[in-house]
């Protein structure tokens, strides 16, 4: 089953929940001129994904297809997508169009910068690169300027099957999940680095008023206190790993 629920005006969040794993994986439609679709999903999860999508728009009028980095989960059925819908264009970083995109996907990729802007009609679009923030060298987030939602990918990680949106403070849930992560198979699935903490702190100008989060409830509020805690959270969890 997928959930889906308006997150903000024109905003809405799908959701697969994922009980082997407790998790839920988020997707993003934006319903505008040009509809944007902001993590594509395992290729497993495109027939859910398409039938939620019919249900807010027709899939073959999407325009965008836009991810944060370049993993199964986040773009992994991006060419079923492309192949639904003749005009959409795949969108990422420059970085990940040129090491990893292109040679994947069926239609070139569209790879921007934060000089360049991305408009689906109301609203206007900037690629922020992360480079391993939170995984991968191409890795970037998504801002929406109009009404200040920042796509944050695996920013704020957390487990359960917990509600759409929240106003409640994701830092102790996102800690607590990056502890259990630290401690498993998947220890250094966020590094800390140099860059971690002036790369979020660069992001928290912004001033995001939405985080669209992958994997948990996303959140409205003051994103910019949480995302300048996050790094403190992310250096506390490496240093103990």
């Amino acid at each position: 089953m997928t959930a889906i629920n308006e997150i903000a005006p024109d905003l809405f969040r799908l959701s697969i929940y994922v009980p082997d794993f407790d998790m839920q994986f988020n997707h993003f439609l934006v319903r505008d001129e040009e509809p944007l679709l902001f993590h594509t999903g395992l290729k497993a999860m495109f027939p859910a994904l398409r039938e939620a999508v019919t249900k807010l728009i027709d899939p073959a009028k999407l325009r965008h297809v836009a991810w944060s980095h370049f993993e199964s989960d986040e773009c992994g059925s991006l060419n079923d997508w492309l192949q639904l819908a003749p005009q959409a264009q795949p969108v990422c970083t420059l970085v990940g169009k040129l090491v990893s995109v292109d040679d994947f996907s069926i239609r070139p990729a569209r790879g921007m910068t934060p000089d360049d802007v991305l408009s689906t009609g109301k609203y206007r679009y900037r690629f922020y690169r992360s480079p391993h923030i939170p995984h991968g060298w191409d890795a970037g987030v998504l801002f929406e300027e109009t009404r200040k939602t920042l796509f944050c990918s695996d920013l704020f990680h957390h487990f359960g099957n917990v509600e759409p949106v929240t106003t409640s403070d994701l830092i102790e849930p996102t800690r607590k999940a990056m502890h259990q992560l630290q401690q498993g198979p998947l220890a250094g699935y966020m590094p800390y680095m140099r860059q971690t903490e002036g790369v979020l702190r660069s992001l928290a100008d912004l001033k995001p008023e939405t985080l669209a989060v992958m994997h948990g409830s996303s959140y409205i509020g003051q994103g910019d206190r949480l995302l300048t805690d996050l790094a403190g959270v992310i250096k506390e969890e490496f240093d103990k790993a």
